[in-house]
């Protein structure tokens, strides 16, 4: 069954190719294809479109399908197009012409379009609390390892102290600021389409505000034609977010290999999160930190694949977009997959907390020296000097005893304030209302 069939058979081939993948992508859409459903036709009985009678009927076999497609059991037919399709052949199948009458005042358009702001802000809020769960993860670290120093590199040469309390801090900070990227990613997401139709509006007298009230979205996409205009770009402004995260990702999983092999011997990974060699008996590989620094590079080309499909179309719908949902809708599992086997190690990891008995590293202290000459009155370039000409004769000796006091130094991290950073920002994202809007609608 075809929305827009008509009275002639399309070529076999022609559907394949233009079906694509969409009866598989669209099973990541079916929970939420429903729940717009739902929305719809609560509304169209509101201004007669359809009977009070109906109403309580339709939302019962609505609701039977959303559990169905909760549990992993909703499946698109083979001569079905999408999943629009199947739902509404669904509802015919069982309740007759009642099932034929929810798709007043609507197109196939703006039906994926709610779908797929449904199904993004569903995801974005998993990610937000898996990142939240990697944030306690590093924060926890970070105040155990506080007073523990290691080196501090640029150009990847020894530098400065630095500690454990501000490595694994700083990636801490880091999913603070990606974090506002998701915000600001959630609100472009809950933003109601419905009633766009194919862009252009429709002659019943739909009641937009309360499709929007009653998904709990934050407000609609006014303008129908933007609405329509929206597709893409919804799926970019998420994917920069995701790709920001994926960048935090890869920085660490470089660090953490980096740190963990026998060179630097900084920290160990739990040797259940390792894997060995098929010749090499002594090998603990850090495989799972190599496979989320790729998968993290690999979501970092997420905002290109999609600019690159969506960037040359005018105002309006093209097929072109379905290919969009190829590369968006598997992405989220991707990222949270990522975020959770980073949280998981970061939990387990072993921290070196000798590495400074080694006087390979004693140059780092380099500048401690310096500061306390010149504290004492000696010109910062005479010390400089000084300090200089003493490493390389061979004469200097360091001291290891360090004391930084200002804001974000060893010694004085500010965590405190690093964590009500990424409580303000979760506390921002409204989720509670979204799922009360939900479960209100579920429940009638």
């Amino acid at each position: 069954m075809k929305l827009w069939e008509k009275n002639y058979e399309i070529n076999k081939e022609i559907e394949r190719f233009t079906v694509g993948r969409d009866r598989e992508m669209d099973l990541y859409l079916a929970p939420y294809d429903v729940l717009g459903s739902m929305a719809h036709v609560t509304m169209l009985e509101s201004i007669g479109l359809i009977g009070k009678d109906e109403l309580p009927v339709l939302l019962s076999e609505l609701r039977a399908i959303y559990e169905q497609a909760v549990r992993g059991e909703f499946v698109i037919e083979d001569d079905i197009e999408d999943v629009h399709s199947q739902v509404e052949l669904m509802l015919t199948r069982k309740l007759g012409d009642m099932g034929k009458k929810i798709h007043s005042g609507r197109s196939r358009n703006d039906q994926v379009l709610v779908d797929l702001k449904l199904f993004a802000r569903a995801k974005i809020k998993e990610v937000a609390e898996a990142v939240k769960d990697l944030f306690d993860q590093l924060i926890q670290k970070s105040n155990q390892y506080k007073d523990v120093l290691m080196p501090g590199y640029t150009h990847l040469q020894v530098a400065m102290p630095s500690s454990f309390g501000l490595w694994f801090g700083a990636y801490a900070e880091s999913l603070c600021d990606d974090m506002q990227f998701l915000l600001a990613a959630y609100r472009t997401a809950n933003r109601n389409p419905l009633g766009s139709a194919a862009g252009y509006g429709s002659s019943f007298p739909l009641n937009r505000q309360m499709t929007t009230d009653l998904l709990g979205f934050d407000t609609m996409d006014y303008n129908v034609v933007y609405a329509q205009m929206g597709r893409g770009k919804m799926e970019l402004g998420v994917a920069f977010a995701m790709a920001t995260i994926a960048g935090t990702l890869a920085k660490l999983a470089f660090d953490a290999c980096l740190f963990n092999s026998q060179n630097f011997g900084f920290v160990r990974l739990p040797k259940e999160c390792t894997t060995g060699s098929s010749i090499m008996p002594h090998k603990k590989n850090p495989d799972v930190f190599e496979l989320i620094r790729a998968k993290s590079n690999k979501l970092q080309a997420l905002p290109q694949q999609v600019t690159l499909i969506k960037n040359n179309l005018p105002v309006g719908y093209f097929r072109d977009l379905q290919i969009i949902k190829e590369a968006f809708l598997p992405a989220f599992d991707e990222l949270l997959d990522c975020l959770r086997m980073t949280a998981y190690i970061i939990n387990r990891i072993e921290v070196n907390d000798h590495i400074l008995d080694d006087p390979r590293y004693d140059p780092m202290f380099s500048v401690e020296e310096v500061n306390r000459l010149a504290a004492e009155g000696m010109p910062f370039r005479d010390a400089y000097k000084k300090v200089g000409l003493d490493i390389e004769a061979g004469r200097f000796t360091p001291v290891k005893d360090i004391h930084h006091t200002h804001e974000g130094s060893i010694g004085n991290l500010c965590n405190d304030r690093i964590q009500a950073l990424m409580d303000d920002v979760l506390a921002a994202f409204g989720f509670e209302r979204v799922e009360k809007a939900e479960q209100a609608l579920l429940h009638v």
